[in-house]
């Protein structure tokens, strides 16, 4: 038989004009697999920190655990057990610093208790372990990114060139990660803190209003003096430091929208004892429908402690105000209308009621002409108040639009009714603060899904000068109660390398 002559093949040719397959065998688009490769990146780079886990570290005479998480919004959580926690907006990047005290080291306590001396040194030593241990999980951090990205994408792709890839661009994202911390770092956060917990240590962690105004300098050396003072939180934790109110300030606690719900004068009673309050004010609606059924609902007005200033909100009747300006049954209650000033707690406050009572309301249109009525009536007995040579420290409405009204006639005024707050400059220079319910939006709150928030406010004003120096905002969660939170605010004026603003009242 002949031998057949053995031919190549041809390499396959597609025809002018055809197109490569599409479907499930086509090779997928450069995009894509870039998407692809960004997704393992990623990923991998959590999995890695989540195995890397936190790094423990002495600072001070404590055991902590710092951990890195990624975080849409950054800051800084110190979790100090059993006392809550504290947060701050340190910086704004895509990871979050978390710390944990796990506990007081018993050792090195007893020597500090027994060598008060090292106390003086406390603070370098707490910096110098602090610097020590964030140098340490940053370090952790980027191995682990790395290596999570690196690992997964050979599980993945298969291919060691693939692999490396995913490693070297996992390797921006701690670099990124830095340099936007770098770029947003805010070393003022302190002044603004968050603290949840137990209700009653929050004033003693966070502080005095005129200290951390004119001590600003040495509130930049936190976190170091926070880890000491909670050394000795922790070494006195049965007595606890009991908050020392500054002479020269006066404490106002502004709630509102209580609507009928009993929780809120024991809140209010706590709240004028811890902070030693010298004056509550109520922007109203403390009731629900206004009926004279519900009168005796204000009698533990009498045992809170301070005076009570009270305007009329639009779920408070005429019977309402009639029965709280008795001043036989209600010996510490100032009832404001009609632009009425009354001197209370070394403060001059003047208020107007609300023109409507809620089943009279018509319609939106209506409601905000009388409203700004109202606050025209209450803006001209200001400026009567203020050529007679007795100008007011604050005004206080139930509507927010009807408040806005006084802007420029006076440097602070007070409204509720919108059931969050609100706080904001009015072009006149006046600082409008709206409070949220006190009473968690009321009984009527158990009806909804989720209860509302219990919210008041303590401010903080010069006792010479009457001007806002800070206040603090608390936030109950909700009639459960399951959770407490104090946030420290101070005006821009306030700011030690502030420009005084030019506005003058009075």
């Amino acid at each position: 038989m002949a031998r057949v002559p053995f031919l190549p093949r041809r390499p396959f040719r597609r025809p002018p004009g055809r197109r490569a397959p599409r479907g499930p065998f086509a090779a997928p688009r450069p995009f894509l697999r870039a998407l692809g490769m960004v997704a393992v990146v990623l990923f991998g780079a959590w999995l890695g920190l989540l195995a890397v886990g936190g790094v423990r570290t002495p600072v001070g005479p404590m055991d902590t655990t710092m951990t890195l998480r990624p975080s849409l919004d950054g800051g800084t959580r110190i979790d100090v057990s059993p006392l809550g926690s504290l947060e701050l907006d340190s910086h704004h990047a895509p990871v979050r610093l978390d710390v944990d005290v796990d506990r007081l080291d018993p050792v090195r306590s007893q020597a500090l208790v027994r060598h008060p001396e090292r106390l003086a040194g406390l603070e370098d030593e707490v910096t110098d372990d602090v610097a020590a241990g964030t140098r340490e999980l940053a370090l952790r951090s980027c191995v682990a990114v790395v290596t999570g990205a690196t690992a997964l994408g050979l599980a993945v792709y298969r291919r060691p060139r693939r692999a490396l890839g995913a490693g070297g661009l996992a390797l921006a994202l701690p670099a990124a990660s830095g340099v936007g911390v770098y770029a947003t770092w805010n070393p003022k956060s302190v002044l603004e803190p968050r603290f949840s917990g137990l209700l009653s240590s929050a004033p003693s962690v966070v502080g005095d209003a005129r200290s951390i105004v004119t001590d600003f300098d040495v509130y930049q050396r936190e976190p170091a003096r926070l880890v000491t003072n909670v050394t000795k939180l922790y070494d006195a934790t049965s007595t606890l430091p009991v908050y020392r109110p500054d002479p020269a300030t006066l404490r106002v606690l502004h709630v509102s929208d209580i609507h009928l719900n009993p929780a809120a004068w024991h809140i209010i009673g706590s709240l004028v004892e811890q902070y030693d309050i010298d004056v509550i004010i109520d922007s109203g609606d403390t009731m629900d429908h206004g009926t004279a059924v519900e009168n005796g609902f204000l009698d533990p007005v009498t045992d809170l402690g301070a005076p009570y200033v009270w305007v009329r909100g639009n779920h408070d009747s005429a019977q309402t105000q009639k029965y709280l300006a008795d001043r036989k049954r209600f010996p510490n209650v100032r009832v404001l209308d009609q632009g009425r000033a009354v001197n209370v707690g070394g403060l001059r406050v003047a208020g107007v009621g609300d023109p409507q009572f809620t089943p009279d309301r018509t319609g939106p249109e209506q409601a905000a002409d009388v409203q700004s009525v109202a606050g025209r009536t209450l803006a001209a007995a200001l400026r009567e108040q203020r050529r007679s040579g007795t100008p007011v420290d604050i005004a206080v409405a139930h509507e927010p639009e009807a408040v806005r009204e006084t802007d420029g006639e006076v440097p602070l005024a007070l409204a509720g009714h919108v059931h969050h707050r609100r706080n904001e400059v009015l072009d006149g220079g006046t600082r409008l603060m709206v409070e949220g319910s006190t009473g968690g939006g009321g009984l009527r709150a158990v009806q909804n899904e989720k209860p509302e928030q219990v919210l008041a406010s303590v401010l903080y004003l010069d006792r010479a000068t009457r001007r806002l120096q800070a206040w603090d905002e608390i936030t109950l969660g909700g009639l459960g109660l399951t959770k407490a939170e104090v946030s420290r605010h101070l005006p821009q004026d306030d700011r030690p390398d502030a420009t005084p603003s030019p506005i003058r009242f009075g």
